[in-house]
Order: structure tokens, then sequence, then C-alpha cells
């Protein structure tokens, strides 16, 4: 992954660093009788992985809690039954979380009522997170619990759904279930657990950075602190200075207490001051020029002005941070441009690195505007794959400007990528395949323009990735001085179809030099 994208035989490690790359002869010359010798017969070796876009804390909640992207949950029905047995298991008065569910992809093609959560259990909360993870479902204890009734004001930028009678649906949409979350806040102990479980299988798929989207609030941001100086944190991880709940409060208390962008170390360093502007891609919420393709009504949720957004951002700016915001539709991406554009009039920085995540509809005219502010944007390869077919209905044509890796590239703008897990797979591989082929899980085409190379997504996925958290002279790539951080796959990716890229393994992970993660047993010859 240098400039020259050159490919190396062999490289040598000591310490934690990368002290050598060239051929076998070469670094064989170098090696005395402590060296261990590791041959991958014509395996591929990539550096470290970067997701730069997910969300550690709620990858790891929802991998151990129940989660509808289980094979065996088709339907409401099923749903229901699986959260029955939860309910059985708890004791009363806990909290039932369930994740990842889609009204898409359920027989039924609608969200469980009310009703029927009630009808499990009236003495525990039960909250189900939509796979977009800005819609809830929510029984009348969980209502309760947050004080709503049917006289509660719908929030800015959310809905607390009613039907034709006025009656609570028990669904929060966008800051109204954003605001919600924060009555049901998770124990420390669930928190690290979370932080383990979620680390476990990222170092499986090869990835050793990831840049934190954001945690749940206050608390969650400490414990993720003390989790790296503990050592208990075996990722190194760029959290962003945001929160799922209560985001905006957050994100200005941070700025005023003076912790800045890159405040850290080589394990734990502060991101970008972050704050949602739009809604979900697979809601739909964001925010759109043009309504919908699938609802001639509907644009979609803006969260601010631009002169709140301006107000927000600008001491932040002027003070040295990173910024970024949560933009998927283009009149939410439009509106955090002119923001940037003010700043920089008022204000000019070099090198400010300001990113945009996501990006999801922005056509040639925004991404001009990407390039020529300096704009970072971090796409989510993977999320057509799971969710084009709802992206062709909800927005037709525009489809071919989303997520436009292959005309920001040619553009010379430093594109990064993304899971935004566990919206979606934190899997890499899947990533890398949707961006080559632009495919859908169903096999539908989907933007086929914004195809790219498979060396321009791994660049997304690596050197791309650390120059957006301002890490390229230290990770990103194999060369000699970085940090030996490395993914050994399970074949040649280079020389193998397109298609099994699906099936890719990661075979050993090497994280600071050390072996982190390893499938099975290579050959090691001391």
């Amino acid at each position: 992954m240098n400039p020259q994208g050159d490919v190396f035989e062999a490289c040598l490690v000591e310490g934690n660093r990368i002290s050598k790359v060239g051929t076998t002869e070469e670094i064989k010359k170098l090696l005395n009788i402590k060296t261990e010798i590791i041959d991958l017969k014509g395996k591929t070796v990539l550096p470290g992985l970067i997701d730069a876009h997910m969300h550690l804390y709620l990858y790891g909640i929802s991998l151990l809690n129940l989660n509808c992207k289980n094979p065996g949950i088709t339907s409401v029905k099923e749903l229901l039954g699986e959260i029955k047995k939860v309910v059985s298991e708890k004791a009363k008065g806990e909290v039932i979380r369930v994740f990842g569910f889609n009204e898409l992809m359920v027989k039924e093609q609608r969200y469980p009522t009310i009703q029927e959560l009630d009808e499990l259990t009236t003495e525990h909360t039960i909250i189900i997170t939509r796979t977009c993870g800005h819609i809830g479902v929510v029984n009348t204890a969980a209502l309760q619990l947050a004080g709503i009734n049917h006289d509660t004001i719908d929030p800015h930028g959310g809905t607390i759904e009613k039907d034709g009678y006025g009656r609570l649906t028990g669904r929060l949409i966008e800051n109204a279930f954003l605001e919600f979350n924060q009555y049901v806040p998770y124990s420390e102990e669930e928190l690290y657990n979370a932080l383990e479980k979620a680390q476990e299988q990222l170092l499986s798929y090869g990835i050793t950075s990831v840049h934190d989207a954001g945690g749940f609030d206050e608390n969650s941001f400490r414990v993720m602190q003390q989790a790296s100086q503990a050592d208990q944190l075996k990722l190194r991880v760029y959290a962003m200075i945001g929160s799922l709940n209560n985001c905006e409060t957050f994100t200005k208390n941070m700025i005023a207490s003076g912790i800045v962008t890159n405040t850290g170390n080589d394990s734990f360093k502060i991101g970008p001051a972050k704050l949602f502007t739009d809604g979900s891609s697979t809601g739909p919420t964001i925010a759109t020029r043009e309504p919908y393709t699938s609802d001639s009504e509907n644009y979609g949720y803006l969260q601010y002005s631009e002169d709140e957004l301006y107000k927000i951002f600008s001491p932040a700016h002027k003070k040295g941070y990173q910024l970024t915001v949560h933009a998927q539709g283009d009149k939410a991406i439009e509106q955090y441009l002119n923001v940037i554009e003010r700043l920089q009039e008022l204000h000019p920085r070099q090198d400010h690195r300001h990113r945009v995540e996501h990006l999801g509809v922005c056509p040639p005219d925004l991404q001009q505007r990407v390039r020529d502010l300096g704009l970072i944007p971090v796409l989510n390869p993977p999320f057509p794959f799971e969710f084009g077919e709802s992206y062709l209905r909800n927005y037709g044509g525009r489809t071919d400007y989303m997520y436009a890796a292959k005309q920001l590239i040619d553009l010379g703008v430093v594109v990064t990528a993304g899971s935004d897990a566990p919206i979606t797979t934190a899997n890499p591989f899947v990533g890398m395949f949707m961006a080559v082929e632009r495919i859908t899980k169903g096999g539908t085409p989907f933007g086929q323009v914004q195809r790219v190379t498979l060396l321009d997504v791994i660049r997304m996925y690596t050197i791309n990735a650390a120059y957006a958290s301002r890490d390229e002279k230290i990770k990103g790539s194999i060369e000699v001085g970085k940090l030996a951080d490395l993914a050994i796959l399970n074949k040649s990716i280079l020389n193998c179809p397109t298609e099994e890229l699906l099936d890719v393994e990661v075979e050993m992970t090497v994280l600071n030099g050390e072996f982190v993660y390893s499938k099975h047993s290579c050959e090691v010859n001391i």
C-alpha cells in the first residue's frame, strides 16, 4: 500500500515495527537464531485493516444480545417467540434488547406492534432496535420508563409515532429513539463485555484499528479510555467526539473541555467532533433535495439549520479540531459543505482534514465541492450489498451516485471506508467485494458506474483510513518504520476471482508485532 502499489515477497518485524520489506533472499540475510520464520505459501499479507466508521460498543452489544440478523429469525412471529424465551430467563424489571430488525426482511413486512410486545411482558422493558440504529420499537413498560405518553410532544428531528386514533404505537423515530436510549443505560460490566466481544470478532476479520463513531454517553467514553489504559483494549481506537445519546450536548461539552483532536497515543486517540445532521438511509429518513422516489411527500429529517450547525462547529474549527458529521442525504451533505465553506472563509486552516461520514447521496456538484474543500469522505461499501434493494426503491436513479467511490477517486479525493457496524456486517471483504462489483446480495446491479479496482478499495481500508486520522506515517501500509499491524489471509486476493472475496478469511492477525488472532496453526519454522 505504498504510493507505487508495490507487492513484496517478505517483511521482517522487530519489536512492534516493520524493519525491512523486500525479497525473501534479502530478508533471509538479516535473520538470526531467534528469528521466527513464517512461510505463508503464497497467501496475502495486508496492512492491518482499518474500519474508519463503526460503533464499537453497539457492535459488541449486538453480538451479546438477541439479533434479528441471525438466520433463524425470518418473521415477526419467530422474533416474538425468541423474545418470549428471553423473557422467561430474565428477572422482572430487566431490559430485553433486540438488534438488527428490518421490517423489509421479515415475512409480514411490518414492525411488531406494541400490543404484541405487551402480551409478552409488562414487567420487562423491551427495546427492538431497527438495523439502521435510528428507529426503535418498544413496549409500554419502556415508554413509561422514559415518561412518554400520548401527550408527549415530538422532539425536534424525531417522531413519537401514534396511530389514527392518537394511540402510541411504540415506534420511536430518529431523535425520539436516540433520546429515549438515555433512560436505559448500560452497566460498566455490559460495556466491558461489549468491548471484549467486539474486538474478538474484529481481530478475526484482520481489523486492527477502528474509528469509533460514537459510544452511548460520557460514561461509555470513560470506560473505553480506562479499558485502553488497562491494556484491555486490543484494538487501536480513534474515538470521535460524539455520542448516540444526546450527541449535541456531549460534543459541546467535549469541545468546551479543551480535549482536542489527536490527543492520546498509538492505542487510543481523540478523533473529530461529530454531529448527526440527518437520518438513516434504510429508514428511510435521510434529508434529500428531491422527494423520495417511493414517497413524493417525503424529504426526510434535517436535524439542524445551517446557522445552528455553524454556531456549534465554529469554536471547534477555530481551536483546531477535526470536524465531521453523519450526512447521508444530498440536502444534509450540501448543508455541511456550506458550513465548512463559511468556516474556511472566515478562519482558513491548511490541512484541516475535516471528514464527512457516509456521504450517501452525493451527486457530481457536491462531489466537486467535497474535493475543493479538502474533505475526507468515509463511505460504507457494504451498505448496498444488504440494503441496495430498498435504496433502489426509495432513491431511484440517485443510486448511481450513492457512496460514489469511483467518481470521488477520479477527482483525486482521499476516500476511506467503514462498515458502520452493527448496522451491517463488519466483514471488510464484503465491503471490498461490493466496492468492486456493486451488486446487491440479491444479485441486482447497483450504481455500476461507481465500481473501483481492488487496489483502490484496499487503500480505502488501509492507508487512506490512516490518513483520515493523521496516522499515515505510522500505519496503513507495510513499510519500514511503521507499526507491525498485519492481516494474513487464506488466499492471494489479487489473483482470485472477485466473487471469492466474499469467502476470504483471515488466518492470523498481528497487532503491535504480536499475534492476537489465529484461526489455526500455520507452518512455522524456527
